[in-house]
C-alpha cells in the first residue's frame, strides 16, 4: 500500500478543507499508516470482496482499502469530507481510486439500494463511537449480502459486543449481534494513532454471519424477548418477561417450553435459547396456556 495519510498529511489536510472533528459526530481521525495496514490485514479481504466502509472522514483507512478490494463504497454523513474524499482517493490511490463511490449518508438510514451495483459484502470501519452499536446492527439487518466485518469501536463497546452470557458487560448488544454473526475481538488500539486523540482504547471487532438460530422466531420477535429481558437485567426471567408475554405466569409456561429455567436472569442465556423462548411463545398461546 502506498499514499497513506500520516499526521502532517492528516493535518494539512483538514486546514485545506477547513475542518476540526466534532464530538457531535464522534470524530476521531486515524493518522498511523500502520494502524490502518493492521485493519485492512486483519479484515482478511478477498481481492473480490466490496466493501463498506462508514465513517470515512479525511480517508485513511479508505486509501488502505482501495488496492485490495474490488470496490469501496464510504459513507460519510459530514458534506465537507464527503465531497473531498473522491480528491483524496485521485491524489494518494492513483487508479484504485476508480473503485471508490462515495455516499453522502446517515449510516443509521442508509440502504441496500443505496448501496447497489455492486452490493457490498464486507464491513470494514472506524466507526463513530457514539452510534457504533446500531450502525452495525443497522447494516447486518439492511445488507444481506454482508458475509464479514471488521470494526474500530470503543475498547468498552468493542467487550460488549463479544461478550457471551454470564460475562459482567453482556448485553443486549452481544445478544443482537450474535443473532447475526460469529464475533470475537481481533486487538486493542492506543489512542495516539487518533486526532484528537481519545481519552479511552479502542478495540477491533471481528464477525462472520452465520444463519440467524432458532427454528420459529422472526429477529423481530427474538429481539423483543432480548430488550424485555436486560430492561429489567437483575429480575428474573419470570418478572422480567411478564410484560412481555401478558402476565407472570404466561412467561414461566413459554420459558419451561423452551426448555429454559424461569428463575434464571438474561445474563445467562445464550442467543440460541433467546430464539427458542421467542418460538415457543405462539404454542403457549395456541394451548390457551
Amino acid at each position: 500500500m502506498t499514499g497513506l495519510l500520516g499526521p502532517a498529511e492528516i493535518r494539512d489536510l483538514a486546514a485545506r478543507l477547513g475542518v476540526a472533528p466534532t464530538k457531535r459526530l464522534g470524530q476521531n481521525f486515524v493518522h498511523d499508516p500502520n494502524t490502518v495496514r493492521r485493519i485492512v490485514t486483519t479484515a482478511g479481504l478477498a481481492s473480490n470482496d466490496v466493501v463498506l466502509e462508514v465513517g470515512p472522514g479525511l480517508g485513511s483507512l479508505t486509501l488502505a482499502l482501495l488496492p485490495v478490494a474490488a470496490h469501496v463504497h464510504a459513507v460519510e454523513i459530514d458534506p465537507v469530507l464527503a465531497a473531498a474524499l473522491p480528491e483524496t482517493a485521485i491524489r494518494h490511490a492513483g487508479p484504485a481510486a476508480a473503485r471508490l463511490s462515495v455516499h453522502r449518508a446517515d449510516a443509521l438510514r442508509v440502504t441496500a439500494g443505496q448501496l447497489a451495483d455492486p452490493a457490498p459484502t464486507a464491513l470494514v470501519a472506524n466507526l463513530p463511537y457514539n452510534v457504533a452499536v446500531p450502525v452495525v446492527l443497522h447494516l447486518l439487518a439492511e445488507l444481506p449480502t454482508l458475509r464479514h466485518g471488521l470494526v474500530m469501536v470503543q475498547k468498552e463497546v468493542a467487550d460488549r459486543l463479544v461478550a457471551g452470557p454470564g460475562s459482567r458487560v453482556y448485553g443486549v448488544p452481544s445478544v443482537k449481534l450474535a443473532w447475526y454473526a460469529r464475533v470475537r475481538a481481533a486487538g486493542r488500539v492506543p489512542p495516539n494513532v487518533f486526532w484528537p486523540v481519545p481519552n479511552v482504547d479502542s478495540g477491533l471487532v471481528a464477525f462472520t454471519r452465520r444463519e440467524p438460530p432458532g427454528a420459529g422466531g422472526s429477529r423481530s420477535r427474538v429481539f423483543a424477548v432480548v430488550d424485555a429481558a436486560f430492561a429489567q437485567r437483575r429480575k428474573t426471567l419470570r418478572a422480567a418477561l411478564a410484560g412481555w408475554a401478558g402476565g407472570g405466569d404466561r412467561a414461566a409456561a413459554v420459558l419451561t417450553a423452551a426448555g429454559v429455567d424461569p428463575g434464571a436472569r438474561g445474563e445467562s442465556l445464550t442467543v440460541e435459547q433467546f430464539a427458542a423462548i421467542a418460538a415457543s411463545a405462539p404454542a403457549i398461546t395456541r394451548d390457551g396456556q
